[in-house]
């Protein structure tokens, strides 16, 4: 039995009965928002602003004051393990997070060591804590972290500036076995990670596996989904995963196949064709373009009226973004997002 005041997220993950389609948003708590803005500016750059616990809370709650959520989502970033490991994580306004230290060669993957989640990421657990302290079990709090492939990406590159990934995807076909060497110690960082965040309190966890859709197929499966796959079997049941591979249309059901409790859709995958390929196994969480919002407040109306519509009336589904939320976003289309959806498919 549920302790929370609004569980039907987490129903709706469990393909329960829901009196509404819950709502949440990737990057709810960002740039978009002033109270936001004036928070980054108090703690003078983004990693303080991550390891501190009392403004990551803060920040975490800031677009529940704003809107009528049905969850939370941590405020944090996917690359602390990569930082947790030494190497050499910042991240600049407009520049984008960059690495002193990436992952060239043989030796230095031989160098990564596994992180500690308590010792060496223990700023993230006490953030846990304290946002589900002020939640007061208003809504579910969601954990998360990045993907092997998609942390080894940022840690072979050096930072998120090429999408071409020139340098790790030469690894997947020149260097294989090295990639996978990696790849392992990626896993077990994540996974150990998720494993603190769920001890610590969060209710469910996703992983994004953002750069996932830049493999080829047979690549997605062998150096992408098969890790994936290893840590939802690791994490076991006691909380709901989601799993999201951005441009992982082509991929639903070997994802759906893992065990996860849900699948992440982005905006270029039908919603019927994903229930029709996928059934009833698992929940589906997604997928309006982010890019509705910079429209007129009633073209956001219809826009969520179709997507409801689409997903239909099953049970399963939680309305989402297809993607993160951008920083140039109005708040009040944000609201009209939100409303729209607790209304229905009208």
């Amino acid at each position: 039995m549920s302790t929370l005041a609004n569980d039907r997220f987490l129903r709706a993950l469990r393909r329960e009965a829901v009196d509404r389609t819950p709502v949440w948003i990737m990057r709810q708590a960002g740039r978009y928002l002033p109270e936001y803005r004036a928070t980054r500016a108090r703690a003078g750059d983004f990693l303080t602003l991550c390891k501190t616990p009392e403004l990551a809370c803060e920040v975490t709650l800031q677009p529940l004051a704003r809107f009528p959520l049905d969850a939370a989502i941590l405020f944090s970033d996917i690359l602390t393990i990569p930082d947790a490991m030494g190497l050499g994580l910042s991240i600049d306004e407009g520049v984008g997070p960059r690495l002193a230290h990436p992952v060239r060669s043989a030796a230095d993957v031989a160098r990564l060591g596994v992180p500690d989640p308590v010792d060496d990421l223990g700023y993230v657990m006490d953030a846990v804590r304290l946002i589900k302290q002020e939640l007061h079990g208003r809504v579910p709090l969601i954990g998360f972290a990045g993907s092997p492939w998609t942390l080894a990406t940022y840690m072979i590159e050096g930072g998120g500036g090429d999408h071409d990934f020139k340098r790790a995807k030469a690894w997947v076909y020149s260097e294989p076995r090295l990639l996978h060497q990696m790849l392992e110690v990626v896993t077990r960082s994540v996974s150990g990670y998720l494993q603190a965040q769920r001890a610590a309190g969060v209710d469910a966890l996703m992983i994004f596996d953002t750069w996932g859709g830049a493999l080829a197929a047979d690549a997605y499966r062998e150096f992408s989904l098969q890790y994936m796959a290893r840590i939802v079997s690791e994490l076991g049941n006691a909380v709901p995963v989601i799993l999201f591979t951005k441009g992982g249309g082509a991929w639903l059901e070997a994802i759906a196949d893992t065990g996860c409790s849900a699948v992440g859709l982005d905006w270029t995958v039908p919603p019927a064709e994903a229930r029709r390929r996928i059934g009833h196994r698992v929940a589906l969480q997604g997928n309006l373009d982010p890019a509705v919002l910079r429209a007129p407040i009633p073209v956001i109306e219809r826009e969520v009226a179709a997507t409801l519509g689409a997903f239909g009336s099953a049970p399963g589904h939680v309305f989402n973004l297809g993607h993160g939320i951008t920083p140039d976003i109005n708040p009040d289309h944000v609201a009209a997002l939100v409303a729209a959806v607790h209304r229905g498919a009208g």
